[in-house]
């Protein structure tokens, strides 16, 4: 044979060798749920949840890890309005946790049945050392005052009108917000003197923001629902999560952090 043709056989026989590689490596069982890199399976559970659980879900995720090891918990924080709008288009999540029970309840044809998991309350965050002396909310309406809200569209937004409509008060906002951490955001950085937030938002920012208490006869009660996700990917395992939300020990995470019991 000559030797011309034995190297272009010899050449050949090694590409396809080296093809094999990949292939062989791609392959194995994929008929388990989500499986990692030893061939057992996990569940990697995707939670959509109000922006202003981002620092209490944190904690919560990584304890709900300690007690569950085959699930890794994927957090996707923003504005309710903006979760819901993700649930609509058909998100591939699992659980979503808003701030307000009227979002919850525009969603019925996603969900499954929402349980109550905890509550918050409305303080005005200022400046550390409140430069301005903000100390009610008869003050948000001085015009000499920047004043950030959260949008109408938002929970927060809407209990902060409730709030204010309330008290006969007319502020004027020098912006609105998509969530009420952009809030917090904007007094804490000095681009605003003073705005309505979640009383866990502003404990969330110590040596950068204080709170001013609003009486609870003046306030409003945030309630925050969780719910399993009708097509969620893993229906039983986001019904274990929400089920967790309502436990002992994530309760006492949420209480830790501040928030109120459901």
């Amino acid at each position: 044979m000559p030797r011309t043709v034995r190297r272009r056989r010899a050449l050949v026989a090694l590409l396809a060798a080296a093809l094999l590689v990949p292939l062989t490596a791609c392959g194995g069982d994929d008929g388990g749920k989500d499986g990692d890199a030893d061939g057992g399976n996990r569940v990697e559970l995707t939670v959509l949840a109000a922006a202003s659980l981002t620092d209490v879900f944190e904690t919560a995720g990584r304890a709900y890890r300690d007690s569950h090891p085959d699930t890794t918990v994927t957090f996707s924080f923003a504005g309710s309005q903006e979760l819901a709008a993700q649930v609509r288009q058909g998100i591939g999540a699992d659980v979503l946790v808003t701030a307000d029970t009227a979002t919850m309840d525009g969603l019925r044809a996603d969900t499954r049945a929402p349980a109550v998991i905890a509550r918050n309350r409305l303080v005005i965050a200022v400046e550390e050392g409140n430069p301005h002396r903000v100390d009610a909310l008869e003050d948000l309406a001085d015009r000499k005052l920047k004043v950030v809200l959260a949008a109408p569209q938002v929970p927060a937004g809407r209990y902060s009108a409730r709030v204010l409509d309330a008290a006969k008060l007319t502020v004027r906002p020098v912006s609105e917000e998509p969530n009420v951490r952009a809030v917090l955001s904007k007094v804490a950085l000095g681009e605003a003197d003073a705005g309505l937030v979640y009383a866990t938002d502003a404990a969330a920012e110590p040596g950068k923001v204080d709170a001013v208490a609003i009486p609870d006869e003046r306030n409003a009660i945030a309630s925050y629902p969780a719910a399993a996700l009708k097509e969620a990917p893993h229906a039983k395992e986001a019904a274990d999560f929400v089920a967790w939300l309502r436990g002992p020990e994530a309760q006492r995470i949420l209480r830790d952090a501040g928030f109120q019991q459901p």
